[in-house]
């Protein structure tokens, strides 16, 4: 009778086990998907406006801040070494270095350079618009990622985020109807037009790339952990530097570099300044990317980007005393709208599936019930 117990007790304890292990890997998941949409936010929200600030003050090249929004990419070599040291103690010399593969390598690569042009899009924004327009430009990412993860990674869309994207691409369609009432003073029509399809363009490539980083965490060979993550953007960061290091050469912007910093507005030092923190800030951005993206969905990064356009309109507002017209608070008003219809969505889909999973248990234990008084039926006869 004490063996039977005993018995018992270990299989309740190694089901406390069981049922415990999941719940652990989903709060982890959720730490993970919190710190990093923490990073995108930094990014998405001071990169455009450091960018702006590279260029109220003076800055003229293009090449130059599309280089800095990926020549950060060496900081991710910090974690990945921290890494690879703890393996390698657990593991001695046997531990791998890297994990990516082959194929991913050269899928990263390419995305890369898709990276590198939409960084350069996206820099003509900052360069001839306020960065409040520019923003609610780049709102109109979200219904080509939603398109394009419908249609490379098949992403299953609900009501509520098809209400969204519509609702985004609304507000950001409000701008268009005044596209000339903030101009800057003394820019052309013509550069500010420029700077607006430019900015439209990129828009449209940045909701291309965020679901080809998520295919190639589908089609990779092998289980894709964070560490594999942070060595995709590695060559995704280096692939994009490439890229606009060779517009910069052919454009020769690094010889224009110390001209500009000694004609700079606030000074040399501030120049330099501005361009470092450039770098980090934009990296802070792509990383948050792809790990919203890993632990998540590339529509969900693509959602939260276009809910950071009330920060980012408030502080340029602030800090660059930018107008603040009509059709921006309309903008604002159904980007947030848009948002809140997405989570609810996913609340209720959430909340639908424990549903239908409970039910599923429910007739999964009532049928084992009834075979099992089925069998001792037949036994006794």
């Amino acid at each position: 009778m004490e063996i039977s117990n005993n018995t018992s007790t270990i299989k309740q304890n190694k089901q406390k086990l069981r049922n415990k292990k999941p719940k652990q890997r989903k709060m982890n998941k959720l730490v993970f998907l919190i710190f990093n949409i923490i990073l995108l936010s930094i990014g998405n929200c001071g990169g455009p406006l450091i960018s702006r600030l590279y260029f109220i003050h003076g800055g003229q090249r293009i090449w130059i801040p599309s280089m800095l929004q990926t020549v950060g990419c060496p900081i991710i070599l910090i974690p990945l070494a921290i890494a690879y040291f703890q393996r390698r103690k657990i593991q001695g010399p046997e531990a791998k270095i890297v994990f990516i593969t082959r194929q991913e390598f050269i899928a990263s690569a390419g995305v890369g350079v898709i990276v590198g042009l939409d960084g350069y899009l996206n820099s003509w924004g900052p360069a001839k618009l306020p960065v409040s327009t520019s923003t609610l430009i780049n709102a109109t990412q979200l219904a080509f990622t939603a398109l394009f993860a419908v249609l490379i990674v098949k992403q299953k869309l609900t009501a509520y985020s098809t209400n969204s994207v519509v609702l985004l691409i609304t507000g950001a369609a409000t701008l268009a109807l005044r596209a000339s009432g903030d101009r800057p003073v003394g820019e052309s029509a013509k550069d500010y037009m420029l700077g607006f399809v430019m900015t439209f363009i990129g828009a449209v490539l940045y909701g291309l790339m965020l679901p080809l980083i998520e295919l190639i965490y589908i089609k990779a060979k092998q289980a894709v952990t964070y560490i594999t993550v942070l060595e995709i953007q590695m060559v995704l960061g280096i692939s994009a530097t490439v890229f606009c290091t060779i517009g910069m050469i052919i454009n020769k912007d690094f010889q224009a570099i110390p001209r500009e910093a000694s004609e700079y507005e606030i000074g040399e030092a501030k120049y330099y300044m501005v361009i470092v923190w450039c770098a980090i800030i934009w990296q802070f951005a792509l990383l948050g990317l792809v790990g919203v993206i890993f632990y998540s969905s590339s529509l969900l990064s693509g959602i939260i980007a276009a809910f950071l356009l009330p920060v980012t309109e408030v502080l340029a507002v602030i800090l660059f005393h930018e107008k603040f017209q009509a059709e921006k608070g309309v903008a604002i008003f159904l980007a947030l709208w848009g948002f809140v219809s997405y989570f609810y969505g996913e609340y209720e889909q959430g909340r639908k599936e424990k549903k239908l999973k409970l039910k599923k248990t429910e007739i999964s234990q009532i049928s084992q019930q009834l075979n099992m008084d089925q069998t001792v039926a037949n036994h006794v006869v």
